[in-house]
């Protein structure tokens, strides 16, 4: 044993509870602290005895210096290991609207608590990269853009417990349910797995939400699409200006980027469909208007209106046009999805890489995320930004709605 192991001369004793075997946290813990330059000890391991039991590890890690324990402790945080003798998490006041204290606890999106008048506090509206706002004996995820001077700030790493989401012992079914992204996964069995997983948000009565990308469109996904609105399986859309003009321009024009729907032929002088989609829509006051006018009389975004489904379109800098219906203020765009991802159950994000990774960035870690598209990459990108509960489904949309539409909605 080397000189600098003998010096480790600062340590603290953690303890973490959960599903800690099935979900490999325990030996993330153990790397952790071997990759931090520390050792430890497990003082305490008690294993549960059935599939609701929890596990729990008391454990005395050590450090060479107070820096690699501060570190040491932030990485074990992830993992849903406290300090023992943490006390109260210590708060600071802002000084100024949108500027947080140096030291300020930014959140994951996993179930957070704080400890606060000697007592455990749920944290509310709980979402990745945000700081921790304690007020009135409770306590709320704050965007930076949303502080304002007088709040008073969790700060440091004690006083905060976090409650990662374990690996399911009985999982009811759904075993396509991981994050393994695989090209070699049947369609009709993803499928399948995700209506019964439907279903069961049904029962629960939490909301369904679509994000979906203008590949719908191109690859035949209105239609099936539309059938799932119009039987109730879809409690909002969340997508970009390109779906929503796209959609309109197959339903008025018989295009989709100026290729007809029917036949897959490039229409001539087709490539300014989509502006003359954009501008019937002006024209109209509107995508609802269109609808109420007749203007508009079949597509995902007429069957909405139809409906009763709300949607939000978030605009981008290569926005043609964009629709009066589309978003440009980017605040207010990230604003209104955050609103109708509240309390949903499941998330089924179609083709659109961009706004999915968003959508995952503001969920917890609760919240089922269904991403189907042609690219694995895609579903790699949104599960490596946060969002670990992401499922992979590598295949055509089109293909995948078509199935889970005649899943769901009987004809």
């Amino acid at each position: 044993m080397d000189s600098s192991t003998n010096a480790l001369l600062f340590h603290e004793t953690v303890e973490a509870h959960g599903h800690l075997i099935d979900s490999h946290i325990m030996e993330r813990i153990f790397d952790t602290v071997v990759e931090c330059q520390g050792r430890f000890e497990v003082e305490v391991f008690q294993i549960g005895r059935t599939n609701s039991d929890a596990s729990h590890l008391r454990l005395r890690v050590e450090t060479p210096s107070r820096e690699q324990m501060d570190q040491l402790l932030g990485q074990l945080l992830g993992f849903g290991c406290t300090p023992v003798d943490g006390g109260d998490a210590e708060t600071r006041v802002v000084e100024r609207d949108c500027c947080a204290p140096e030291d300020f606890y930014s959140t994951t999106n996993h179930r957070t608590e704080v400890r606060h008048g000697g007592r455990w506090i749920h944290v509310q509206k709980q979402r990745m990269d945000a700081m921790v706002v304690v007020r009135g004996g409770e306590a709320f995820c704050r965007r930076l853009r949303d502080l304002k001077a007088g709040d008073a700030v969790v700060t440091g790493m004690r006083g905060i417990r976090v409650i990662p989401e374990s690996k399911e012992r009985d999982r009811l079914g759904f075993a396509f349910m991981s994050n393994e992204i695989s090209s070699e996964r049947q369609v009709e069995t993803a499928v399948r797995q995700t209506a019964a997983l439907m279903e069961n948000v049904r029962r629960e009565r939490k909301k369904i939400v679509v994000v979906a990308g203008p590949v719908v469109v191109h690859t035949g996904g209105v239609e099936p699409l539309s059938k799932l609105i119009r039987g109730g399986w879809v409690d909002s859309l969340l997508a970009g200006n390109a779906l929503a003009v796209h959609d309109i321009e197959a339903s008025l024009l018989g295009t989709s980027l100026g290729v007809r729907v029917s036949d897959g032929r490039l229409e001539e002088h087709g490539h300014r469909n989509h502006m003359r989609a954009i501008n019937a829509i002006w024209h109209a006051g509107g995508i609802p208007g269109a609808v109420v006018s007749g203007r508009l009389q079949t597509g995902v975004m007429y069957e909405c209106v139809k409906a009763g489904v709300p949607f939000v379109l978030a605009g981008s800098l290569r926005d043609d046009g964009p629709l009066p219906d589309t978003l440009t203020d980017m605040n207010a765009a990230q604003d209104a999805y955050a609103r109708h991802l509240e309390d949903a159950g499941l998330v089924i994000c179609l083709s659109s890489m961009l706004h999915s990774i968003a959508t995952g960035n503001m969920l917890p870690s609760w919240v089922r995320i269904v991403c189907v598209d042609i690219n694995p990459a895609v579903a790699t990108k949104v599960s490596d930004r946060g969002t670990g509960q992401a499922v992979g489904v590598v295949t055509d949309v089109g293909l995948f709605l078509d199935h889970l539409s005649r899943k769901l909605v009987q004809a």
